[in-house]
């Protein structure tokens, strides 16, 4: 109950404070992740974000988060993460809104990454200063309502039969892509 406490004080002192973790070309960046269901994935997501020097990730909706409320470790989460969530800033907050919101005040470029007629391909994104990637639900993706309040709306061209790729694998894509 402690430690759910101090993360909620902490929570409300200080939303974002970035700094890139790498000096030089590369820009802040910060991924929210909004309705994802797999706890793998979310791990995945952390492992790859701290790779390509992520400064935070925000936990919206129904994410499972790195610990539970009781301070206890999620073992799922760990075990894809390998300990990059213990590594990597991260942040809950039920409504993805407030999130986009405070971000938007903080000057950040919200990149939403979602599949819809008339999106830009994620290669032609410009370099911001602090870029926010945001990915949604394996089923569901991104609502209407997120995508107008992103910045711009990016995708990855499919060229298979399948429609779509595993979130966390279409993370790394743009994660990857942005810092090169």
């Amino acid at each position: 109950m402690f430690a759910w406490s101090c993360k909620r004080i902490v929570h409300r002192l200080h939303f974002v404070n970035m700094r890139t973790k790498r000096k030089g070309k590369y820009p802040a960046i910060v991924v929210v992740l909004h309705d994802i269901r797999s706890s793998h994935n979310v791990g995945s997501i952390f492992r790859t974000a701290d790779a390509a020097g992520v400064a935070k990730i925000f936990l919206t909706g129904i994410t499972p988060l790195p610990v539970d409320r009781f301070g206890r470790t999620q073992k799922e989460i760990a075990k894809t993460a390998l300990g990059a969530e213990a590594m990597i800033q991260w942040e809950h907050s039920p409504r993805i809104g407030v999130v986009l919101k405070n971000l938007k005040k903080e000057g950040f470029y919200i990149v939403a990454v979602e599949q819809a007629p008339g999106v830009r391909k994620y290669t032609t994104l410009k370099r911001a200063r602090r870029t926010a990637f945001v990915f949604g639900s394996e089923t569901k993706g991104l609502s209407k309502s997120i995508l107008q309040k992103s910045d711009v709306v990016a995708e990855i061209p499919m060229h298979g039969k399948k429609e779509s790729l595993n979130v966390s694998v279409a993370a790394g894509i743009i994660l990857f892509h942005f810092v090169q």
